[in-house]
């Protein structure tokens, strides 16, 4: 694959957006690089909801080792007092419905008396989150919610012995080294499962070519490829406005031109093309609030980290990767296809 092309688009198109900082690594090398200033290189800054994923790598991490259970152990499991709760759905929350986020609780994530927001004001975060009652279904339907990442965090923090921080040291972010990050705490000293973290791009960047590896690191395997995989598979499709389907704490969607026409399946087909340059191209990603990515691209082997720190006020530009990046990666990916050329 040929990604010139690519280059030369990213270097007339990113720096016009004020970006804060921009990576692509493809294959391994670094194909594109943009830092806003030096100190958007050296300096670190909240990732903001990208803090949910790194829970997620820390809890695989600790099941392959056998410190947490299987994802279907239900939640009473480690919150005892739940089995007395006046809703009999409630205890049995399995550990893979916190992590995608389908455990059903009645929240609202920026506003209201049940949201984030509200539950950061309390004296016992992980308390109010567990203290909400049930509007869904459990497994049924996604509903974005910080609180069930900080009870994952607690949960890790349970059987690991150790705070969340000096787990990731040990376990992931020591082989990756990364060295120099924040990380909050709630009244209880257990580390931000939803947010709270500030990292460097390029260290984003290792977490992002990890996944892609598979959790192989310089030889050495930090996460299983199952849960590497099960982490980062659609899991259910989300809900209006957002799109796509989620995982374990990652976002996941793919690409289909929008110059294509629909077959009476329903699925999206290009006019002229083979059966092989019809196929999108399918992601997935971690996402923050305020424009903070890190977008892993299995097919191209392709890593990208998009960060931002505008103010509400400046709206910050939206959707870089799938509107910008990504229809160049697909064009590339399928012209070339029969290609033998880098």
């Amino acid at each position: 694959m040929n990604l010139s092309s690519l280059q030369h688009t990213l270097e007339k198109s990113i720096p016009q957006l004020d970006l804060r900082s921009c990576l692509i690594r493809v294959r391994g090398e670094m194909l594109y690089k943009h830092y806003r200033n030096i100190q958007a290189e050296t300096e670190i800054a909240k990732i903001n909801s990208c803090t949910k994923s790194l829970i997620s790598a820390l809890i695989c991490i600790a099941m392959d080792r056998g410190l947490l259970p299987e994802a279907s152990t239900p939640i009473s499991a480690f919150f005892p007092q739940l089995t007395s709760d006046s809703d009999p759905r409630k205890p049995a929350i399995t550990l893979e419905q916190l992590l995608t986020m389908t455990a059903g609780f009645n929240w609202d994530e920026f506003g209201g008396q049940n949201s984030f927001p509200r539950m950061t004001r309390t004296d016992h975060w992980v308390a109010f989150a567990i203290e909400q009652r049930l509007r869904h279904e459990p497994g049924t339907h996604m509903e974005y919610n910080s609180g069930v990442s900080q009870i994952l965090s607690s949960i890790l923090m349970q059987h690991a012995g150790m705070s969340v921080a000096a787990f990731a040291e040990r376990y992931l972010f020591g082989h990756l080294g990364i060295h120099d990050y924040e990380w909050e705490q709630d009244p209880q000293g257990v580390h931000t499962g939803g947010f709270g973290m500030k990292l460097l791009p390029a260290d984003l960047l290792k977490f992002g070519q990890l996944f892609l590896q598979q959790g192989m690191w310089e030889g050495k395997r930090l996460i299983s490829s199952e849960l590497v995989q099960r982490s980062t598979q659609a899991f259910i499709t989300v809900p209006p406005p957002n799109h796509g389907s989620y995982g374990w704490h990652w976002w996941v969607d793919q690409y289909e031109p929008a110059n294509a026409n629909e077959n009476i399946a329903g699925s999206l087909v290009l006019e002229n093309t083979s059966a092989e340059q019809q196929t999108p191209l399918h992601y997935y990603y971690a996402r923050g609030f305020g424009g903070q990515y890190v977008y892993v691209v299995p097919e191209l082997e392709l890593v990208t980290v998009l960060t931002n720190d505008k103010r509400k006020k400046e709206k910050p530009p939206l959707d870089v990767f799938p509107r910008l990046i990504v229809p160049e990666l697909w064009r590339l990916a399928r012209c070339s296809g029969n290609s033998s050329g880098d």
